[in-house]
């Protein structure tokens, strides 16, 4: 099977085959070509000149206030979702998404988050993730599952953290 091409309907039941002839009417947009057209029109459709540097769509969008990287962030997610319909792991689809979500977050500060945009570049890291597990399928690095242990962790750190804050501050607060 070719890693642009879904697998074909396993049951007979025209009830089974419905989605996977709605996901095939769309099969060219989720094509390995319009993927990487669509990473490179985000990520590094133009070059700064006189530099190595190149920028997408993604960074230009960040600069909007607001929305800039709403809407980038929503335009990224077709990677992912490409991802998932065709059939790549559960843990590089969480590594993908992490990804997203870092890079919405950052790219919210002002300036610095638009300029970590460009550097971060998304949509080609989600690609390449996409593409090798599509290429080596169950193959999962231990650097897959550190990325998503560390996340974790940072995640619980986040959520701790105020929450033992502001127990010390009660407790201080009471004993005062």
């Amino acid at each position: 099977m070719c890693p642009h091409r879904f697998p074909a309907p396993e049951s007979p039941h025209r009830a089974n085959r419905l989605p996977l002839q709605r996901w095939r009417a769309g099969e060219w947009l989720l094509s390995d070509q319009s993927l990487q057209r669509f990473e490179i029109l985000l990520d590094e459709a133009f070059r700064i000149p006189g530099t190595g540097m190149r920028f997408g769509l993604d960074g230009i969008i960040g600069f909007v206030p607001g929305l800039g990287d709403v809407l980038a962030g929503i335009l990224s997610l077709v990677i992912p979702v490409a991802a998932w319909v065709r059939g790549v792991p559960y843990v590089t689809l969480a590594r993908m998404v992490a990804n997203l979500a870092i890079g919405v977050t950052v790219g919210a500060i002002p300036i610095a988050g638009d300029i970590f945009d460009i550097v971060w570049k998304v949509n080609r890291r989600n690609y390449r993730l996409m593409n090798r597990h599509l290429v080596e399928p169950h193959r999962h690095t231990g650097k897959d599952w550190t990325f998503l242990l560390l996340l974790i962790l940072g995640l619980a750190l986040v959520f701790v953290v105020p929450v033992v804050v502001l127990l010390l501050i009660l407790v201080w607060l009471f004993h005062s």
